[in-house]
């Protein structure tokens, strides 16, 4: 996998939309070479489990929560999910 990954580099027929993602624990295994020459994007979750929350339900439609034949139902459904990702 390092080889193919360094020669990306010097290949003429790739697409430049092209972008490859890889996400890794640390590993003895583990190429370091291929984590060197990619560029590194992280993102930190939120403090606590109420801004957590928020943060999932900011990132939904407006009508995300309407827009279903029982939205009572629904509306629990999206909170008990919501909540268990927040806590996990």
């Amino acid at each position: 996998m390092e080889k193919i990954v360094i020669e990306f580099g010097e290949r003429t027929d790739i697409d430049p939309s092209f972008r490859l993602f890889l996400t890794s624990m640390p590993n003895p295994d583990f190429p370091v070479a291929v984590l060197q020459n990619g560029v590194k994007v992280t993102t930190e979750p939120p403090r606590g489990i109420k801004a957590n929350m928020k943060r999932g339900y900011n990132e939904m439609a407006p009508n995300y929560l309407d827009d279903c034949k029982k939205p009572a139902i629904w509306r629990k459904l999206v909170f008990g999910l919501s909540f268990f990702h927040a806590i996990v």
